[in-house]
């Protein structure tokens, strides 16, 4: 419909008697001829007029169609019988205004046509361009009509992230790290706050628990955190150096006029462009770094003076400090660089001898512990009240059994609700349950297996041990199993032993069969012995030496094992246990197994953990204190 016949048909309902339903109607159809239904569509949601426009009241879609035509700034109100024609006369205002810039754009199209008859076809695009400039500016039909799409686009209320929901909050939902936590807001509560790496394996709150320290430091008045202070957030297994330096995100980089793409208006000028990066944007706040192991080694090296010289240097051979043309910003960033005094806070699964040593000497260290199943629980249990369901009896104990992370519990959990919710459908309770048939079928269709297989360990067995194990930041239980049968002939006894289980665990069985021979008065070269480290695991250090031996002892002697013991510790030639690593995580590998009592060497006594009340941790020296306490009479 063209702009005149819209102004003939104007005048003409303004000049009928035609009943308030039809003209406003008419005047709707006429909108969405000038503005097009996407504009129209666009502005009702923009303005949230949804309700009015669908009204039956002719007053009320009035009202809608008058905010839709003046943007929001017509009538303050629902218009009534007395002031109706006012309200009609002010939406003819609005729509004769929308004719007059359809018009105008109209007569630009014809006087773009024009020129291009005149001119000629290597200056077509120039023409079009002028004029549009000057009489139209930078907008056409099809840019208005995607700036409406989006419009409508950012008018819908977005999906809602139930891991942001049930992310910890506060320091009391990140379950199981108590002394992490006191040890981590001690250093970010400070006049001088420090920079830390947090260590720890996957999914146990590093992430939360840091975001969640800032916002408490933040409450402090004597830290140098407010409110402005931000929580940059990058994964380091993204951040990659470009040699070239035409991009870095996270230390800035400079778009040079010819090969990097500045402005175009600085371009033209052959002005050098700056560009902040993440460690601008984290200046007075915390840049948080997480799998910082895995971030690029040069990068590792260039943050390092970052936090040195607390700001980013900036340069490029076509600056020219004397070029009068250099707006001051880009003139302050390459005289003076750019601020970026922030804590940095990295986390990582990594062990401490595999980060940089030069950045581990300039943060302190805090250690995140595994969690055990008892903490899991509460996780998927603080969950459960976040969503509001209720849980069956033996939901929280079921996740448990399938992971030690407690991102993964929440996962799990998350992943039942949404199949109880689809298997209730138009039914919903007030209150859903999920039931253990939920998790079942999640635990199914995910193909999870069992991270521990509780077992049964109050009965003894004669030649069955559990040793302990470490990989990383978690620790784990081995089974450890031998058999011995007498040789068919005197010294001709042989021992066998699974290969998967490592050299090192080989040797450790050479050296029980000196121990056994003081210790028991017996020659293992009168035996054929089969020792067996249950599912193939390998054994990464000498650490099972002294369960391997009481392993042996227990079948030569045919006296049983306690079923509840775990051991570590290597063991000597003359029957010392000496001191091994990752005596903290094997413990509380040995708490997810069930197990009730740890042995561990002497020499490692400082390193059990504290506070343990569902587990005892005893230490041993010598062979004959392990026979003592887990050999059965």
């Amino acid at each position: 419909m063209s702009s005149q016949k819209n102004t003939n048909i104007l005048q003409e309902i303004m000049s009928s008697g035609i009943n308030l339903d039809a003209q406003v109607n008419i005047l709707f159809e006429i909108a969405n001829n000038i503005l097009d239904k996407g504009a129209v569509q666009a502005r009702t949601v923009r303005f949230k007029l949804q309700k009015y426009v669908k009204s039956k009241n002719a007053y009320e879609r009035l009202y809608g169609l008058n905010k839709i035509v003046s943007e929001g700034k017509g009538l303050s109100a629902i218009p009534s019988d007395e002031n109706v024609h006012e309200a009609l006369e002010d939406t003819y205002g609005w729509i004769s205004e929308e004719l007059a810039r359809k018009y105008i754009q109209n007569n630009i199209e014809s006087k773009v046509e024009e020129a291009l008859t005149k001119r000629q076809e290597k200056y077509v695009d120039e023409m079009r361009l002028n004029i549009i400039n000057k009489q139209k500016g930078p907008e056409n039909a099809k840019t208005l009509k995607k700036y409406a799409k989006l419009e409508v686009l950012d008018a819908r209320t977005p999906n809602k992230n139930i891991m942001s929901l049930l992310r910890p909050a506060d320091f009391d939902e990140v379950i199981g790290q108590e002394r992490a936590i006191k040890s981590l807001i001690s250093k970010m509560s400070s006049p001088y706050p420090q920079h830390i790496i947090l260590y720890g394996p996957p999914g146990v709150g590093k992430t939360s628990a840091a975001r969640i320290a800032l916002e408490a430091a933040k409450k402090l008045k004597f830290t140098p955190f407010d409110e402005n202070s931000k929580f940059v957030e990058v994964d380091g297994t993204t951040m990659r150096w470009d040699p070239r330096e035409i991009t870095n995100p996270l230390l800035g980089s400079v778009h040079d006029p010819i090969y990097q793409g500045s402005k175009k208006d600085l371009a033209e000028m052959g002005v050098p462009e700056p560009k902040p990066g993440l460690v601008t944007d984290a200046h007075g706040g915390v840049l948080f770094i997480d799998e910082i192991g895995e971030l690029d080694e040069i990068l590792q090296n260039k943050i390092l003076k970052v936090l040195e010289d607390k700001r980013v240097e900036f340069s490029s051979s076509y600056y020219d400090p004397d070029d009068q043309n250099i707006p001051k910003y880009i003139k302050y960033l390459f005289e003076n660089g750019a601020p970026a005094d922030f804590v940095l806070i990295g986390a990582t699964t990594r062990s401490p001898g595999d980060i940089n040593p030069a950045l581990r000497s300039r943060c302190t260290e805090v250690y995140f512990e595994p969690l055990s199943a008892v903490d899991i629980r509460k996780i998927v249990k603080n969950a459960a009240k976040k969503l509001e369901v209720t849980l069956q009896k033996g939901v929280d104990e079921l996740i448990a059994t399938y992971t030690i992370e407690g991102r993964k519990a929440v996962n799990i959990l998350a992943d039942a609700y949404g199949y109880a919710l689809y298997n209730y459908k138009d039914e919903m309770p007030k209150k859903l349950k999920i039931t253990l048939k939920d998790v079942e079928e999640v635990l199914s269709i995910g193909r999870f297996t069992p991270y521990e297989r509780l077992e049964n360990l109050d009965k003894s067995e004669i030649g069955q041990v559990y040793g302990l194990g470490v990989s990383g930041f978690l620790g784990s239980t081995l089974e450890i199993e031998a058999t011995v049968f007498e040789a068919k002939k005197k010294g001709t006894g042989t021992i066998r032993f699974n290969d998967t289980a490592g050299s090192m665990a080989k040797d450790s069985v050479f050296n029980a069969a000196s121990v056994i021979r003081r210790v028991t008065d017996k020659d293992i070269k009168d035996y054929d012995i089969h020792v067996n480290v249950v599912g193939g695991g390998n054994i990464d250090g000498p650490s099972a030496g002294t369960a391997i031996t009481i392993c042996i002892i227990s079948a030569l002697l045919e006296r049983p094992i306690r079923g509840d013991v775990a051991i570590t510790g290597e063991i000597s030639l003359r029957g010392k246990v000496k001191p091994v690593g990752g005596i903290f995580e094997k413990v509380y590998g040995a708490r997810r197994k069930g197990i009730k009592l740890v042995l561990v060497p002497k020499d490692n006594e400082k390193e059990i953990p504290n506070g343990l009340t569902d587990i005892e941790v005893r230490t041993i020296s010598t062979i004959e204190e392990v026979m003592d306490i887990v050999l059965e009479k």
